[in-house]
């Protein structure tokens, strides 16, 4: 083993970087982002499948050539996926990421490679 290499942390180090400030506050921030986001998504797939399932006149409602309705907000799901991995991403560029990067410092010893 390379003595230049990090040593994992002890178990005393996870407990207090656990019980941290910044730790719960990036877990807060955390769930802030992704459990209102995976609400509003599946409200919205289950919408999907519910009018593909009982709203055959309305999803099959032509709106241009033989494009209709069902085929438009299916392919809305993918476009919505899309979206929220890049709000995601901004999130986490914003809010999660320089909290989690003084918890690494924190751990690491404030070295860093």
């Amino acid at each position: 083993m390379n003595s230049t290499e990090p040593q994992p942390p002890e178990a005393d180090t996870w407990a207090r970087v656990h019980a941290s400030e910044d730790f719960q506050r990036l877990r807060k921030r955390l769930r802030n982002f992704v459990f209102p986001m995976t609400a509003l998504f599946l409200v919205w797939y289950l919408t999907y499948v519910l009018l593909a399932d009982y709203a055959h006149d309305f999803m099959s409602t032509k709106v241009v050539g033989n494009i209709n309705l069902g085929l438009i907000l299916g392919l809305l799901q993918f476009v919505s996926t899309f979206v929220i991995t890049g709000l995601y991403v901004r999130y986490a560029n914003r809010k999660l990421d320089p909290i989690a990067e003084n918890i690494r410092d924190e751990v690491e010893g404030g070295d860093k490679q």
